[in-house]
């Protein structure tokens, strides 16, 4: 195992920080003979404003308050998926990195608390390119945080982020996502591998397009031993109104209509299947299942 100078700082601040602060670093679960693990990249720090969107507080707050979330902060967690199977352990993204918000960038506290070394992750696979999901890329130091790692990537969304014309037809809040993903995806430009709707991206592990809440967006179905799991990432981006009222447009999806549409759709079946799914901000440690409401949805931890 090769050491550097960042292990031993990150190991000190893991140790440090871990009895301290009551980090809750990293959750398992088993699909067949494949180990889950979600691991805490922290958390996002939001405007309650973040969930209005197009509709009204007198329409939102009352499914704010019934989940218990009538703050004036919405503090979503971050649940990065790490798949073990044989010589391969796989990322599903790789969380917000040291320049996205100080709540969040947590991923290598909950990686050493698994015992596992940077080194060791062989594959990273983003469900897409938003800071949260795809600025861990580097390191406190401008380097790789997982050196040894091939990334992949669904060519619709890379093609998307890094299309000169993007700049021109993004909403202004977002054109520093766009200067990120120039910036991240750039720093990996040379491991970099796309894969498309339906293709195996690693064995065992199938590439789901639900498109909306960023062009290229991609779910993964992770299947063993006749078991599967659905890791979703954004595409039901959180454990209230996603589920309550899927149909309504999200402020987070790039394309409100397309995101709704693919919401209802996936949770529909999802429902139907009783498939287990991993959501990227979810309640941590973010694994459950959906199950009917009536005319709506519900979250149903594990």
């Amino acid at each position: 195992m090769r050491l550097t100078r960042r292990h031993f700082l990150w190991s000190a601040a893991a140790t440090a920080a871990g009895p301290l602060l009551g980090l809750r670093a990293h959750a398992q679960a088993m699909i067949g003979d494949l180990q889950i693990d979600t691991l805490s990249d922290g958390n996002l720090v939001l405007p309650k404003s973040f969930a209005l969107g197009t509709h009204t507080e007198a329409e939102v707050q009352p499914i704010l308050e019934a989940h218990g979330l009538s703050a004036e902060q919405l503090t979503p967690d971050c649940n990065v998926t790490l798949l073990q199977a044989g010589d391969r352990k796989v990322l599903f993204d790789v969380g917000a990195g040291a320049n996205f918000m100080p709540s969040a960038g947590k991923l290598i506290d909950a990686l050493y608390d698994l015992d596992v070394y940077p080194e060791e992750i062989t594959d990273v696979i983003f469900t897409h390119a938003h800071p949260d999901h795809l600025w861990g890329v580097l390191d406190d130091f401008d380097d790789l945080l997982l050196p040894e790692a091939q990334y992949r990537i669904g060519r619709v969304e890379r093609d998307y982020w890094l299309d000169p014309a993007t700049p021109d037809t993004i909403s202004p809040e977002r054109l520093s996502f766009v200067a990120g993903a120039i910036r991240y995806l750039g720093a990996i430009e040379d491991r970099l591998i796309t894969f498309e709707d339906g293709d195996e991206v690693v064995p065992g592990v199938t590439a789901r397009a639900s498109f909306g809440h960023t062009p290229g967006h991609m779910s993964f179905e992770i299947e063993s031993g006749g078991e599967s799991l659905l890791v979703v990432g954004d595409a039901i981006g959180n454990h209230h109104l996603a589920f309550e009222r899927p149909d309504w447009a999200s402020a987070s999806d790039h394309d409100a209509e397309t995101g709704a549409a693919t919401r209802v759709a996936l949770l529909d079946a999802l429902a139907a299947s009783g498939k287990p799914i991993i959501g990227y901000h979810l309640p941590f440690p973010g694994i459950g299942r959906a199950e009917r409401a009536g005319d709506a949805f519900r979250f149903v931890a594990a």
